[in-house]
């Protein structure tokens, strides 16, 4: 069983940039594709990147040119740069499998506010 960790979250300004961090436990985390997700408030979670154990990334439209996602399978550490941030980026940032699965993480705040 795989476990994350998020980290990075912060306060940022409209068009600032912020980088979150998604620490796996377990010696098998690089075999897993894993995906960022959020949720805002009074929103469902959504899916929003996906990296695959090869490399291979996909994302949404909402988010498609503004974040990167990558991997460090020697560091069990996924990754997403996010730029031109917007207000409505707002929520909170979980990784998970992808397909997800329990448990989630604590998750790690991201607020876009001037």
């Amino acid at each position: 069983q795989v476990q994350f960790v998020e980290s990075g979250g912060g306060l940022a300004q409209p068009g600032g940039s912020l980088r979150l961090s998604c620490a796996g436990s377990g010696s098998i985390f690089s075999i897993y594709a894993v995906a960022w997700y959020r949720q805002a408030p009074g929103k469902q979670r959504e899916f929003i990147a996906r990296i695959t154990n090869g490399g291979s990334t996909y994302y949404t439209d909402s988010v498609k040119g503004r974040f990167t996602i990558s991997r460090d399978n020697a560091k069990n550490t996924v990754y997403l740069q996010m730029d031109s941030l917007k207000p409505e980026d707002t929520a909170v940032y979980y990784c998970n499998k992808h397909p997800p699965s329990n448990p989630w993480g604590q998750g790690t705040q991201v607020t876009v506010s001037s």
